[in-house]
């Protein structure tokens, strides 16, 4: 059977822009990171362990192209040198172990230099999700997952006979790291791309955007500003110290932040007139989306700045019902970009995995992540989330 991963751009633009940035600012960097399943599996995952260490050997003999670098190379905000690395670079086998649990969980954990172990997360998702669902499809999946995709398509081409709004509709795939397999989110990018290009305008999977040629789409995530929790500066100067090194990385590129690695209240309190002039918008990735969006266009407003010129790009868990009514209720005020995951790849009429491979520590520290939304707070170490929160002034959760 083809291997589940067969080229080394089968994965999220951030991880090239965050990988970029890292290697420029802080090489030196020695991380950890972690999987874990946050929902009931329909069998214990450690049955995988075989066939997902099968996949990572086979992840690890690949290299980057000829092809696929002058395509990396050819988007204007990636510098030469840093195609040269990519062009020696390969994953080590060593830096990554996987092992099957009593409880029927599955650890996969990598270890070693960020530059190097960074990258594993969404291959090692993707993995795991297709393997996972081979084992759960049914003759008629693929054929309600083409009934549902239809319905959304008929969703957007119903925007044509409604109001008009100040900023447009405007959604991507997000879905690379959960999709239900690669052939399958293939199907529905290229479908949306074909059907709705008025609405559908790109997508995260880079393989996908340069063979689609379509824009791919993102920026950074959170294990980027979680990083400089560990890098020496002052722990209460963490998320200035992360987005100055991005302005002065892409100098204009790539301007949407991540807002909440430690909260949009903590956020906003850094996110001066300096940075929310530098930077294009905000993105959203946990709490209440319209409770985030309307404390984004007061800070803006209290800065004097015109809510026109800047976006907000929603991304927590939507499916297009949500992404259509943030639409209506933001589109009058601020430009909107709308990123789908899960919903648009694994929308299949099975119960998704809600899986995730996460950035736990740095140069041997914790790191955190306190999300607006509680269950998705990231901390292996309860003194230090404690220490964290103190320093941001960030309540303990009920």
């Amino acid at each position: 059977m083809t291997p589940i991963i067969t080229s080394l751009l089968d994965t999220d633009l951030y991880k090239f822009t965050m990988w970029q940035a890292m290697l420029h600012r802080n090489p030196q960097t020695t991380a950890e990171y972690r999987f874990a399943c946050r929902n009931a599996t329909a069998f214990p995952l450690a049955e995988l362990e075989a066939e997902v260490r099968a996949e990572i050997d086979h992840l690890c003999d690949l290299r980057f192209t000829k092809d696929e670098l002058d395509y990396v190379g050819s988007l204007r905000y990636i510098k030469s040198d840093f195609i040269d690395y990519l062009r020696l670079f390969q994953y080590q086998r060593d830096f990554i172990t996987v092992k099957g649990q009593t409880d029927g969980s599955l650890a996969i954990e990598a270890h070693g230099p960020q530059v190097h172990v960074m990258g594993f997360e969404i291959p090692v998702l993707c993995i795991v999700n297709e393997l996972y669902f081979r084992r759960l499809q049914q003759p008629g999946t693929l054929e309600e997952g083409r009934r549902r995709l239809q319905a959304k398509i008929d969703q957007m081409r119903a925007l044509k006979g409604g109001p008009t709004l100040a900023h447009p509709f405007e959604v991507s795939d997000f879905g690379l790291r959960r999709r239900f397999s690669g052939t399958w989110q293939r199907e529905v990018v290229s479908t949306l791309a074909r059907e709705v290009p008025q609405w559908f305008k790109g997508t995260s999977s880079v393989l996908l955007a340069r063979d689609l040629d379509i824009s791919p789409i993102g920026t950074m995530a959170h294990e980027y500003m979680q990083s400089y929790q560990s890098q020496g500066v002052r722990l209460r100067d963490f998320q200035k110290a992360a987005l100055e090194d991005w302005v002065q990385e892409y100098r204009g590129d790539l301007g949407i932040a991540l807002t909440d690695t430690v909260g949009m209240d903590a956020f906003l309190e850094d996110f001066d007139l300096y940075f929310a002039k530098l930077f294009d918008g905000l993105r959203h990735d946990s709490g209440d989306p319209f409770e985030w969006g309307e404390k984004a266009l007061r800070h803006y407003r209290k800065l004097r700045i015109n809510t026109h010129s800047k976006r907000l790009v929603f991304s927590d868990g939507l499916d297009l019902d949500k992404a259509l009514a943030l639409w209506r209720h933001f589109a009058p005020h601020i430009q909107l970009g709308f990123g789908i995951g899960t919903n648009l790849t694994n929308d299949v009429g099975l119960q998704p995995l809600n899986i995730v491979m996460k950035l736990t520590r740095a140069n041997g520290q914790p790191v955190a992540k306190i999300s607006d939304t509680p269950g998705k707070t990231l901390c292996e170490d309860e003194t230090y989330l404690a220490y964290l929160r103190q320093v941001f002034h960030i309540p303990a959760a009920a």
